[in-house]
């Protein structure tokens, strides 16, 4: 029976001059794994071929950056406090990515670059959502070797047992704390599972997968951010991303209140190209293609002719 969960003995391997950090390995498997799920998403709802690469590089870098200044700015001390070390804000293989400012600054370079090729970011946001609770799950055991950002102390037989040189102050040798890092893991597969139902369930397009992302991690977000005993900022006797979770969550909700109602009114919304800018037009690398196939057409209710719709819905 399962007494304790071991902490790795080693976090890194040498190989000469270079170092592999397991806290990187993990959040590029995940990158990986997301970026698969997501190109298969898209394609398939009609998106362009080979684009999915090309976004999720601007994604990718806008975000590991945004993540970084999220953590150095919600958690300062070790950067500006009394002993900090400015310095110590680029060694992101040591751990400490914000996952708000990870998912804001990615949205921003996703947009960017689906934008320079016509294409519209809330069809591509919805193929990559259920992808990037897979890597979360997947980067949270980069925690796991860090011995990091654990929870409180336990007696459960799936306790945490951290080595003593990761222990925190006040703590004795032995003590066994909670796995945050597994709890959440678990609930991203298991939200990743539900998304796709109420996905296919209710036909979401034009975001309306990405809201539900966002609202399904949030919850589990919450009371797994209570659970653990690192520092943080306090503010009014909640910890800063626990605020900042209830923000997010509000804020989601109201989003998907009110796309929901204008999808009624604006279905087109949810169309993959932008306005005027059909498949044949779309940009590679910047620049417009050239000699590509005209797109298919559909004539309207209004008489119109335009586009097929390439919205999720329509696939599934």
């Amino acid at each position: 029976m399962l007494t304790a969960i071991p902490s790795p003995s080693i976090s890194a391997i040498p190989l000469g001059p270079l170092t592999i950090h397991f806290y990187a390995l993990a959040i590029l498997t995940g990158i990986i794994v997301a970026w698969k799920l997501a190109d298969r998403r898209y394609v398939r709802w009609g998106g362009p071929e080979e684009v999915s690469i090309d976004v999720a590089v601007w994604m990718v870098l806008f975000g590991i950056v945004g993540a970084r200044i999220y953590h150095v700015i919600t958690t300062p001390d070790p950067y500006f406090g009394p002993n900090g070390d400015l310095l110590k804000a680029l060694r992101v293989w040591e751990g400490g990515l914000g996952i708000w400012g990870g998912i804001a600054a990615g949205a921003i370079g996703g947009f960017i670059a689906l934008h320079r090729r016509g294409l519209r970011f809330a069809p591509f946001a919805d193929a990559v959502a259920p992808g990037v609770l897979i890597a979360q799950a997947i980067g949270r055991f980069g925690n796991y070797f860090n011995q990091e950002l654990f929870g409180g102390p336990t007696e459960l037989p799936w306790g945490l047992r951290i080595d003593d040189a990761h222990l925190p102050a006040g703590y004795t040798s032995g003590t066994l704390f909670h796995p945050t890092f597994l709890y959440e893991a678990i609930w991203c597969v298991a939200m990743a599972g539900i998304l796709i139902a109420l996905e296919k369930k209710f036909r979401f397009k034009g975001g309306q997968t990405t809201l539900m992302y966002v609202i399904l991690y949030v919850l589990g977000r919450m009371w797994i951010e209570n659970m653990r005993i690192d520092t943080a900022q306090i503010v009014a006797g909640l910890r800063l991303n626990v605020w900042t979770s209830l923000i997010v969550l509000a804020a989601a909700i109201l989003g998907f209140l009110v796309l929901t109602k204008l999808h009624r009114t604006r279905p087109e919304l949810g169309d993959i190209h932008l306005p005027g800018r059909a498949p044949e037009q779309v940009e590679s690398a910047g620049e417009e293609a050239e000699g590509s196939e005209p797109a298919s057409e559909e004539t309207g209710a209004d008489g119109v002719v335009g586009p097929a719709s390439t919205s999720p819905a329509e696939h599934d």
